[in-house]
């Protein structure tokens, strides 16, 4: 339940043996311009050392909520920290990027000049695993634009998923992210959300978007074509649009650069 004393912002932070980055990841989120936040983070059964260095912030700074249980997923992980929060805006972020300073306080400015926006992200700085920038990525662009490309099945869809803020009460009416898709479930929640309001993505770069050899979505098999096909067929159910034009594995080929940080989740 929001109330007067609940935060702005929720930050939801998943974490699963990320110690080499997670740091990092945490001090730039700690470090924003905007400060009305609670941080969430939970630790989804980890054997590294990622938990111990979670405590220790935990213990510095009264923003941070550190949670930890065996191991159930990343969907599992971040539904729960949606339960979790209590601020009016959820801002997703992953153990392994980086947010830039003013991330938080151009993004709401955004969702409160805006009140039909439901998601906004924003253009990333693509890093390697030591941190070099290599490109800027993800594009802005309108609503409709967003929305015509996340229907034509863009890989990763066209929103940049640990850069997004996103309206709390919309991703509950929506049933938050859905469990039956282990990838692409972040294509799937923004086709959902455009049903209930307007996406944007801020033209500027307000994240740096780390990419390796263990990001997630490297891990590219039949499964996930299969999710993929489906989040479209469900999409295009749902708005009465024809489904004859979806091929039957429309995501077999490889993206031109890595598509998603985060991660390998078990």
């Amino acid at each position: 339940m929001i109330t007067a004393q609940s935060p702005a912002i929720s930050v939801c932070l998943p974490v699963y043996n990320a110690e080499r980055y997670l740091a990092e990841a945490v001090e730039s989120v700690l470090a924003q311009t905007f400060t009305d936040f609670e941080f969430l983070i939970l630790d989804d059964g980890s054997t590294d050392g990622s938990l111990a260095i979670l405590k220790q912030y935990e213990a510095r700074d009264p923003r941070v909520r550190v949670f930890s249980r065996p191991n159930k997923g990343l969907i599992t992980t971040l539904n729960e920290l949606i339960e979790l929060s209590r601020g009016e805006f959820l801002a997703r972020m992953d153990a392994d990027d980086v947010s830039l300073p003013q991330r938080f306080e151009r993004q709401i400015e955004h969702l409160q000049a805006n009140p039909d926006c439901v998601v906004v992200g924003c253009q990333a700085l693509v890093i390697d695993p030591d941190g070099d920038p290599i490109t800027v990525w993800f594009e802005g662009g309108t609503h409709e634009e967003l929305d015509s490309e996340n229907l034509k099945g863009e890989k990763g869809g066209m929103l940049c998923h640990p850069s997004v803020m996103m309206r709390r009460s919309s991703v509950l009416d929506v049933g938050c992210y859905r469990d039956q898709f282990r990838y692409a479930e972040d294509l799937d929640l923004w086709l959902r959300l455009a049903e209930r309001g307007r996406l944007a993505n801020l033209p500027i770069p307000l994240l740096k978007y780390r990419t390796h050899q263990s990001n997630r979505s490297e891990l590219r098999n039949d499964r996930a074509d299969q999710d993929f096909h489906q989040i479209l067929l469900d999409a295009r159910v749902r708005r009465g649009l024809p489904v004859e034009g979806i091929p039957p594995r429309p995501f077999s080929q490889e993206p031109a650069i890595p598509q998603a940080v985060g991660e390998r989740w078990a």
